[in-house]
This record gives structure tokens, sequence and C-alpha cells, in this order.
């Protein structure tokens, strides 16, 4: 737990410090979703029926852009090695570097996430279940991330390959988050697709660290 935490404090110092990786994220979600009523007119009915859409699709996109940086700036600088060999498992290093991840990217989009629904003019009632989606859906594409970012790792281009891993795999995520806000917009019982959401992140919980895992030492070889 000691050299978990260590792995977990050692990440969000580094992002603190840069800073600029967690706002160009939400500055990315921002003005993408900003430019959306500029693209399709200002009328509030059709902004509220694509909002879920767009701010899941937004989302995705948002956090992806700092999915290569996960593990390249450890393998490049040699330190990538010694963590795998250490005291803590390649698995659970996995983990710390997917929760860091979410707490800088993730949790960022899921506080912001309601504010720029307003501007989609998002119904009331969906702003807690759209929270709530994205609660369960982003930790899932973080840990969707460690596992593009660890087998895309050394990779030329690794940018764009790992956009085609990680797109296929993250869209039932997308399709299911989307789809509970929809419902909610609709009046509808959104506790189906919340359920599924919820379930595919315990999936990739279990999966995610082991094949992230197998990756990363394959690498470092």
């Amino acid at each position: 737990m000691n050299a978990f935490l260590s792995v977990l404090g050692r990440d969000l110092r580094l992002a603190c410090r840069d800073g600029a990786g967690a706002w160009m994220v939400l500055g990315f979600f921002a003005v993408g979703v900003a430019v959306f009523p500029l693209g399709i007119g200002p009328e509030p009915q059709v902004l509220a029926r694509v909002a879920p859409g767009v701010l899941w699709a937004m989302a995705l996109l948002s956090a992806m852009l700092s999915f290569d940086a996960l593990f390249e700036d450890d393998f490049r600088d040699g330190s990538l090695e010694p963590m795998l060999t250490g005291a803590l498992a390649p698995e659970t290093l996995v983990l710390a570097k997917a929760l860091s991840h979410w707490l800088v990217t993730g949790l960022p989009l899921c506080l912001a996430a309601p504010l720029l629904g307003f501007l989609l003019h998002l119904p009331h009632a969906a702003m807690p279940v759209l929270f709530v989606s994205l609660l369960l859906g982003t930790p899932a594409l973080s840990l969707l991330g460690t596992l593009g970012a660890a087998l895309a790792l050394g990779a030329r281009r690794a940018t764009v390959l790992l956009a085609l891993m990680v797109l296929p795999l993250a869209a039932p995520v997308l399709i299911f988050g989307a789809g509970a806000v929809d419902l909610a917009v609709a009046g509808l019982a959104p506790g189906s697709p919340l359920l599924i959401l919820g379930g595919m992140a315990l999936a990739l919980l279990a999966v995610c660290p082991v094949a992230a895992a197998a990756a990363l030492r394959q690498a470092v070889e």
C-alpha cells in the first residue's frame, strides 16, 4: 500500500507541477462543447436533444488527450523498468497510474460537465444522471487508457495507434453513458444503463491492469 500511495502521490505531484495537462483537457472539453451551439443553432429543444451525446463524446475525446503520457515519460527516462521490477506489483502500478489519471482528468470532467450542460439547455432533472454516468464511466475510460498506452508504448506515432485501439473499446461506455442521460431527458428511469456502466467499470478493473502489466513487461524487455 505504501508503494501504491508513493506512485500515486508522485504522479499527482508531477501533474500539479506541470498543470498544463489538466487545463488542456478541461479547455478542450469546454471549447468542444461550446462550438456545437454555433454549428447547429441556438434552439433549446435541438440542443437539449443532442446534449447527452455531445457531452459524452467530448468527455471521451478530452480524456484521450492525456493517455499517451501515462507511461511514456517514465519509459523514456528509464524509471519504468525499476518500478516494474520493484516491490510494487506491475498490476498495482497500472492501477495507481489509472487512478492518478482519473483524479487529474476524469474527476474534473465529471464536475465540469453539468455546468456545460446548462450551455446546451440540458434539463435540470438530467444533471444528476449526467454526473453519475460520468462518475461511473470515466474510471472505465482511464482503465482503457492504461491498456492502450501500455500496448502502444515505444511505438512510432503512438498517439494515433492509441486512438485506434481505445476508441472502439470505449464505444460501449459512450453508448450507455449517453443513453442513460437520454433516458433522463425523456423522463424515463436511467437505472439499467447506469448499472451496465458500473458493471463494465468493474470488468475493466479486473482485466485492464493484468493485460496492461503484461504489455509493459514486454515493452521493457
